[in-house]
């Protein structure tokens, strides 16, 4: 889906309105977040205290976690199914 939009004066910077449904559509709040790509600028919503999946993984990169004992772990598969 394409739209344009029009630019702005905001004082001495430059804005663009977003049309309400795609606001909602994407659950765009009070703060944004913009992402220059080589392609252009990315806007989506700020993470409001969720961390993304790409920052999820990092996260958890960095956590030193033990998983030695995992396999001495009694589960029998009928109980899951």
């Amino acid at each position: 889906m394409s739209e344009r939009a029009k630019l702005i004066k905001i004082g001495n910077s430059q804005g663009i309105r977003l049309p309400k449904k795609l606001v909602s559509k994407y659950g765009l709040g009070e703060l944004v977040i913009l992402e220059e790509l080589k392609e252009g600028i990315l806007l989506h919503a700020a993470n409001q205290g969720k961390l993304s999946w790409e920052d999820t993984y990092k996260q958890m990169a960095q956590e030193e976690n033990e998983w030695s004992d995992w396999q001495d772990l009694d589960i029998n598969q009928d109980d899951y199914l």
